[in-house]
């Protein structure tokens, strides 16, 4: 199958995306926390599986279900994760709930993703797709640095910070509930040309400190992938067929990985969490570049060809 983009290839199922979707077009402080839409879930599954091809699968299946284990013991859980496309989030809770291993589904079901409002505002079928899954809803602190207008930003940044506290509050439900809360480090999808987008954000050094565990999630082959025609429209977006492995860390003890990360850092840098950060941006690259091999290995044997994929 040639990709296609998205708004193409699934032209034929937004009707029912929009009928049955619920969340609110707009974020404010009243609805940061979005519960999975089960009927709307249902289509984004049957989306996912269609695109995967054979060899699509998890790695390191004991890592995902040791972190499963110490999340029903009463540890704050965290997943970092790889983020290449709005597919990302999804494909996860595909690959665990069909893992073939008791665990999975029950995982799938208590991940809350942190996300950013743009999938909820910037259009109605991609609300659509979102609203399969948990959401914390957040004001990303990359939006506010695009503002010029003083005014406006006065404005935006007393809406981010009713927004975000509010989220908080909604984050430390989550994990009294016993909940595994996924945030991408990078906060943005990876852009081919700019590597900028692959670093990890400074806010991340919090999260470690607001949990005891966390598994580093890397990821091979996407079966969906931003246009570069169309950067910015998430409708744009081309639909491949794929092989897809997303392979899990060993569990980490969030704590000691922060303070051996702090007690690396270069002396003389000023701002040691940002060193932390790059720890784990460098720890999921090398989760990546394990696998990438074995990813052009599955896909050449299931598409009979050479990989495109050019991460």
């Amino acid at each position: 199958m040639e990709p296609t983009p998205l708004r193409t290839r699934y032209a034929h199922l937004f009707g029912d995306l929009q009928r049955l979707a619920k969340a609110a077009d707009k974020i404010d402080n009243t609805n940061v926390y979005q519960q999975a839409n089960p009927e709307t879930r249902k289509i984004m599954d049957a989306m996912i599986g269609e695109n995967l091809l054979e060899g699509s699968g998890l790695q390191g299946l004991e890592h995902f279900e040791t972190f499963y284990k110490a999340m029903r013991e009463g540890k704050r859980a965290l997943l970092l994760v790889e983020h290449f496309s709005n597919m990302d989030l999804p494909a996860l809770c595909y690959l665990l709930e069909h893992c073939g291993k008791d665990f999975g589904p029950e995982l799938s079901k208590r991940i809350v993703a942190i996300a950013g409002m743009k999938l909820n505002e910037a259009n109605p079928m991609v609300k659509a797709w979102a609203e399969g899954f948990t959401r914390i809803v957040i004001y990303p602190s990359r939006s506010l640095t695009a503002i010029t207008d003083p005014v406006e930003f006065e404005k935006e940044s007393a809406k981010s910070r009713a927004i975000n506290m509010a989220s908080m509050r909604a984050l430390d439900r989550c994990k009294k509930e016993g909940n595994a809360v996924l945030v991408f480090p990078s906060g943005t999808r990876y852009r081919p040309g700019h590597p900028e987008t692959r670093e990890g954000l400074r806010e991340i050094d919090s999260y470690l400190r607001l949990f005891d565990v966390m598994i580093l999630v890397s990821t091979n082959g996407n079966c969906l992938r931003i246009n570069p025609e169309a950067p910015e429209d998430m409708l744009a977006d081309l639909v491949y067929e794929d092989v897809v492995i997303m392979s899990a860390s060993p569990v980490l003890n969030c704590k000691e990985f922060r303070e051996q990360a702090m007690a690396e850092a270069p002396e003389a840098m000023e701002d040691k969490k940002n060193f932390v950060v790059a720890q784990i941006m460098q720890k999921l690259k090398e989760g990546h570049d394990a696998f990438r091999p074995r990813y052009l290995e599955l896909y050449k044997k299931a598409a009979g060809k050479e990989s495109d994929y050019y991460i």
